[in-house]
């Protein structure tokens, strides 16, 4: 019997429950092992102030090095760019859309939005580029599951803890604009009826894996030979180069990075970006992007992050760590 570890939201029990739904089809007995992360506890700070999106990993990776579970399933951007020595990601099966989804009940598209507008965000990413297009914005962080964060646009309730919520409540200021989520998500949920636009990679470039799943394991192990053959070369090869620019870069969710590889036949084409604050109350952002040898995903990956640095974003990468928020915070609501 494999044990699955994953996180509790209906989002990490659908992937995982697809994961173990491609291990039964090749004859594997599994079950899934949910249990809560540090980062699903802590909802009324950014990721960057405590701690990353490690915070969604380390217990189910304490699952596995106690043998409680013999795989564990990330959504891939949740995966920090260092792991430890005795694990490895075993596969990354094949992607979803990785772009953003805007949700904007009634400006609809984004050049609609109006002046001075509202937006959730808990992403560093979309905030430092959503302002880099329009510096009048007000990004507001929201954390929470999907459904939590969507409902802060659209005015729906929500359960949480048996009660009904409204999303305004707390908040004197009302529903949002608009909140900005992963189109990923959202289809995996059933919920992308409810977005108004997908954000072109122009304008909202994804995170490195974002649309993706990492399947975890410890090396050598049960859980990993299950695993490998789920993997998806296409998807692993551009994930694999999107995760170089992190590695690179050192980023995290503390740092406003984002990486997106594209396969073109035997070489990837790799977008990335990277931002901070301007030192004048903006935010700066600097893009690269280079085409490589599918069979170098890595290579490839940090020579576009070096090119990153070469057009000037060193600066900015001291800048968004020296400075917990990572945005200017005049653009903070």
């Amino acid at each position: 019997m494999l044990r699955i570890a994953t996180r509790k939201s209906a989002l990490a029990l659908w992937q995982a429950e697809r994961v173990q739904g491609l291990l039964r089809e090749r004859g594997n007995d599994c079950e899934l092992a949910p249990m809560s992360t540090e980062g699903d506890r802590i909802l009324d700070r950014s990721l960057a102030e405590v701690g990353g999106k490690g915070l969604f990993v380390k217990e189910l990776e304490q699952a596995l090095a106690d043998r409680r579970a013999d795989l564990a399933v990330h959504s891939a951007k949740d995966v920090p760019f260092a792991l430890p020595d005795a694990f490895v990601l075993s596969a990354f099966p094949v992607r979803e859309d990785p772009r953003d989804a805007l949700i904007a009940p009634f400006a609809k598209r984004f050049t609609n939005l109006p002046r001075g507008a509202r937006v959730g965000t808990s992403s560093l990413r979309r905030a430092v580029q959503l302002l880099a297009e329009r510096p009048d914005l007000i990004v507001v962080p929201v954390r929470g599951n999907v459904q939590t964060r969507l409902a802060r646009a659209t005015g729906a309730t929500v359960i949480r803890g048996g009660v009904e919520v409204r999303p305004a409540e707390g908040d004197p200021q009302g529903p949002l604009d608009a909140v900005v989520l992963a189109l990923a998500g959202l289809r995996r949920l059933g919920l992308d009826a409810q977005v108004t636009e997908v954000l072109p990679v122009g304008l909202s470039l994804p995170a490195a894996g974002q649309g993706a799943l990492a399947i975890e394991t410890l090396r050598g192990s049960a859980g990993d030979q299950a695993a490998v053959p789920l993997d998806d070369p296409a998807t692993a090869r551009c994930v694999r180069a999107e995760r170089a620019v992190l590695a690179r870069l050192a980023g995290g969710c503390t740092v406003p990075v984002a990486a997106y590889g594209l396969l073109e036949g035997d070489r990837i084409w790799l977008r990335a970006a990277l931002g901070g604050p301007d030192g004048r109350g903006g935010v700066a952002l600097v893009r690269a992007e280079k085409r490589g040898p599918a069979a170098e995903p890595e290579t490839l990956g940090k020579s576009v992050a070096e090119a990153l640095l070469d057009k000037g974003g060193a600066p900015l990468l001291e800048a968004a760590r020296s400075q917990a928020s990572g945005l200017p915070a005049p653009k903070r609501a």
